[in-house]
Parts: C-alpha cells; sequence; structure tokens
C-alpha cells in the first residue's frame, strides 16, 4: 500500500515539474496574427504576454479604426495563445499523472 503511495506521489512531482518546465517553454513560444488587410500585426508568447505590435501609417490618421483594429487583432492573437497554452499545459499535467480510477471523469 505505501509503495503504491509513494509511487504516486513520485508521480505527482514529475508532474509538477513538466507543467513548470512546459510554463517556461511557452514564454518562449511565440505566435502572429494579423488584420486581414496587414496593416496591424500583433505577436504574443503562448504565456499570453504581447511582445511586439506591428502598425502601418495609414492607421495612424485614424484613432477609431486603430483601436478597432488593436482590439481585434489582440483579442485573436490571445485567444489562440490561450488554446495552445491551456492544452500544453493540459498535456503536461495528464501525463505524469497517477494512474488513479475516476480521475479523468473528475478533471473534466
Amino acid at each position: 500500500m505505501f509503495g503504491d503511495l509513494m509511487g504516486m506521489m513520485g508521480k505527482l512531482k514529475e508532474s509538477q515539474e513538466k507543467v513548470k518546465a512546459t510554463r517556461e517553454r511557452l514564454k518562449t513560444v511565440t505566435l502572429r496574427e494579423s488584420s486581414p488587410d496587414g496593416l496591424l500585426e500583433v505577436t504574443v508568447s503562448a504565456s499570453r504576454e504581447i511582445r511586439d505590435i506591428q502598425i502601418s501609417g495609414e492607421l495612424l490618421g485614424d484613432k477609431e479604426q486603430l483601436t478597432d483594429y488593436l482590439v481585434t487583432v489582440v483579442n485573436r492573437a490571445m485567444q489562440k495563445a490561450g488554446e495552445i497554452h491551456d492544452a500544453e499545459l493540459s498535456a503536461a499535467a495528464k501525463e505524469g499523472m497517477p494512474d488513479i480510477p475516476g480521475l479523468d471523469n473528475f478533471l473534466k
């Protein structure tokens, strides 16, 4: 019994380390999202940090259009980054989890 418990504790520790390493790696994964016309481009990390924003000079004269572009493109970039982030962390956490009956149903 205690051997199984110690094994499970070891797997949980391993899972925590994998999640930590995955979080660090996600800081280095970047993705770009652009407006359809290419006038604005946002680069974000998979850890949901804005890294760069490129704005065409054409947008600088129209504050309302620039604001609309920023909101739309940043939101799309953050959504995609969030999907990558969540999928990677979920996979890392599940990989090291001990085989406990019913745990999958509990995690849903």
